[in-house]
């Protein structure tokens, strides 16, 4: 993917918690998608990206060849992570209840999809078209370090990677091949 691949993750994520949890479990689509944990507006399933890390084991260094005369800048791989928290708008009665559905849906949709696949995509760029999507198993330390709402407390949350997301390089370079070689041997040596 070009540099839309970020956003295009977000999105397909989104998608998937809209088609799977309305009317269900959400009542309408309008009610997922994505916000930072301490702006949640109307939305019921929060979606917040709150990191990329760049995957050191997939990244190359070395220029891929396009051909005889061009020469293209290796691609970037990274992971995204993202945090996603349930928010029931009904009677405080009844919130725990409903939020913990919502998670458990929220589970279920992710590891029954367990890929997302940009194939069809029309800025695929010929890049590798699929994301694994892990749920992470954070202490509660590092989850409270992620969830920091002033004068909030901490609401039972999930956090998934996704990637490896390749980022397709745009740059490329001309090159010329060795046409002709000389070899000079020394006989004294």
């Amino acid at each position: 993917m070009r540099y839309t691949g970020i956003a295009k993750v977000s999105e397909q994520l989104i998608a998937l918690l809209r088609e799977d949890m309305t009317p269900g479990t959400v009542r309408h689509p309008e009610q997922i998608g994505l916000c930072e944990p301490q702006e949640t507006g109307d939305f019921m399933v929060g979606m917040w990206l709150y990191d990329i890390r760049e995957c050191l084991q997939l990244n190359r260094h070395e220029m891929v060849t396009i051909d005889s005369k061009r020469q293209k800048y290796p691609s970037m791989y990274v992971n995204l992570y993202y945090m996603i928290t349930a928010r029931s708008l009904g009677d405080i009665k009844y919130r725990a209840k409903e939020e913990a559905m919502m998670l458990g849906k929220i589970m279920q949709t992710m590891r029954d999809a367990a890929v997302l696949d940009f194939s069809d995509a029309e800025d695929a760029d010929g890049g590798e078209p699929v994301c694994q999507i892990i749920l992470q198993n954070l202490t509660m330390e590092e989850k409270l370090r992620i969830y920091h709402v002033p004068d909030g407390c901490y609401k039972t949350s999930l956090f998934y990677e996704v990637g490896p997301l390749e980022i397709v390089s745009e740059k490329e370079k001309n090159v010329q091949r060795v046409t002709e070689v000389f070899y000079e041997i020394d006989e004294k040596a």
